[in-house]
Order: structure tokens, then sequence, then C-alpha cells
């Protein structure tokens, strides 16, 4: 009994998820539809060409959605913050200078608390970009631009608990968020200098960032005999030797696993450039370590020689470099 009582109350949990995605779902579509071209086109227009911040504010549950905005503006280039409409009107006002532009959010376009926030940016001339399902609202109508929401109820079953719209409003936000990074051509370098910490700063180093160099780097001459490529592979400890020719250019390669398969009685008496493998796949020290570890995983080797200038060897990078610094 009490296993048919579980399995009824999963299945009322999966029909209300379902119901509840449906409902967000639709409201994104609703608000492909509301959403008008050239309003979004003027809103960006006040943003690119703004010569100050994005100020983000919104009450509630759209402040907890404006803060994201501003996070995913100021990360991709567009200098953003969130204002509290609250805390705006003790003091915090005086964080927002003429040159900016300020996006206010509020679903029913009635918030109280955003009045000061709309007095100030009228009385200083300050452009105003507001979110709002209510275009004649008082925020729809103080505004220099009206980006409308869909006004297709919430998903919740009370009508209530902000769901679909705190979703559109999200999707909005990220609207402007991409359309901001296309317009800069904001690029992966330009990613990587804002995100130097955790998993997304791992995997956009810079090769150059994470490579052996000088004494570290296991490198002989083409010609040299097999008793000194086993020594220099012995004892920079990278399971591979790099080969360049009279002009410094990098030729060959052998690694340990190249070694064991060529393996003989008369081994020792070859030279290097007998056995090694020619031409060898190399990358750029400016590549991203992302790019490293997909030409790693799609060759199925361990190393990569790092070369600039005519093939001249600088660095090396091997997989275990990437795993210590979380890229894989």
């Amino acid at each position: 009994m009490t296993e048919v009582i579980k399995q009824s109350q999963i299945e009322k949990d999966r029909e209300s998820a379902k119901r509840t995605i449906a409902s967000e779902i639709e409201a994104i579509k609703e608000l492909e539809k509301s959403l008008g071209a050239e309003n979004l086109t003027k809103a960006l227009d006040y943003m690119q060409n703004s010569k100050g911040r994005i100020i983000i504010t919104g009450m509630g549950k759209s402040g907890h959605i404006g803060k994201k905005i501003a996070a995913s503006l100021a990360s991709t280039g567009t200098p953003s913050f969130f204002v509290h409409p609250a805390e705006a009107s003790h003091g915090d006002l005086g964080m927002i200078t003429e040159d900016d532009i300020v996006i206010a959010i509020s679903n029913s376009g009635e918030s109280r608390e955003l009045l000061d926030i709309l007095n100030y940016c009228k009385r200083f001339g300050i452009i105003l970009i507001s979110i709002t399902k209510n275009p004649q609202s008082s925020l729809g109508k103080a505004g220099d631009v009206v980006l409308e929401l869909p006004n297709n109820g919430e998903a919740c079953p009370l009508g209530l608990a902000p769901t679909n719209s705190t979703t559109a409003t999200l999707v909005l936000g990220d609207i402007l968020t991409i359309g901001m990074l296309e317009r800069k051509g904001f690029s992966k370098e330009d990613f990587n200098d804002r995100h130097p910490g955790g998993k997304l700063g791992s995997i956009l180093k810079r090769v150059s960032d994470l490579m052996h160099i000088g004494g570290e780097m296991p490198i002989l001459e083409e010609n040299a005999n097999m008793q000194a490529v086993l020594l220099e592979m012995t004892s920079k400890r990278l399971g591979c030797v790099g080969f360049i020719n009279n002009n410094g250019e990098l030729v060959g390669m052998l690694t340990d696993g190249d070694l064991r398969r060529c393996l003989s009685a008369t081994i020792l008496e070859k030279k290097a450039y007998e056995v090694m493998t020619k031409n060898p796949k190399t990358i750029s020290p400016d590549a991203m370590t992302a790019e490293a570890l997909k030409i790693m995983h799609d060759k199925k080797i361990t190393n990569l020689f790092v070369v600039e200038n005519n093939n001249i060897p600088v660095g090396v990078i091997h997989i275990h470099d990437l795993l210590n610094n979380g890229v894989a």
C-alpha cells in the first residue's frame, strides 16, 4: 500500500514539473512575440553609447534576477552593477551618475520602492530602460524605452509566485547581455581576463601559462644517440623528447610509448632521427588550454610541443598540466 501511495506521489510530482516547464516555455515563446525589435535595438543603442555604467534595479524576485543580469553584463565587457531600490532611497542614489543607464525591472510596473529612482532619473536626465509587462504602468510611462514582458500569468497554480515572469525577465537579460557582447566583439581572450579563477579561468588560460620552458624542456638535436635520448627523457620526466635540426626547428618527437614500441637489441646503436616521429603535432603559446586538451584527446597523445616563429620550440605541455589546473 505504501509503495502504491509513493508511486502515486511520483506521478503527481512529475506531472506538476511538466506543467511548470510547459508554462515557462510558453512564457518564453510569448516574450519572442511581444518583444519589439525596434525597442530592443533602441535599448541596446542606449547601452552601447553610454559613457557610464549599466545600473540594474528591481524589488523582490525582480531584484534577484536583476543581480544576475548585472553580473552577466559585467562579466562580458559591459560595466554594470545592481542597486537595491530601498538602499537607493537612503543614499545609494549617489552611486548613479548622469552618464549611466538605468534598467528598472517590475513585472507590474507599479513597485512603490522604485519611485525615488524613477524621479532621480527624470530629474538628472538619466536614460531609463523599463522592463515590465505593463507599458501603461508608472514604470512603463517613465521609461525612455520599454521592453515588454509577456502577460500570460504564472506557472504557480495560485497565480501568485513569480515563475513565468522571472523566467522571461532572465531570458530578456540574457538577450541584452548577448546583444552587447556581439556589438562589442567580445572575445575569448576578453572573457578570460574577467574570469581568472575557477573552472572557466582554467579552461580559458593560454598554453603559455602552463607550459614547461627553458631547462625543463626535453630537447635534443636530431642526430643525438639513443643513450642521450633515454637520459633526457628520464631526467625531464615529461615522457617525451623533442628533436631540432641545425636551424633550431622542431623536426621530430619521441614519447615513452614510442620508445617501448621500437625497443630492440640494437636500439642504443641508433640515432634519434631514425626512430623519432617526424613533424609532430604542435600548438601555439597563445592558444587556449582547452584547445590543447582537444588536440590531445583527438590525437590520443599526452604531450604537445609549443612552437612559434618557423617551428622553433619554446615549451612543452603535458596532459597532467591540464588535469592539475582543472582544465580537463
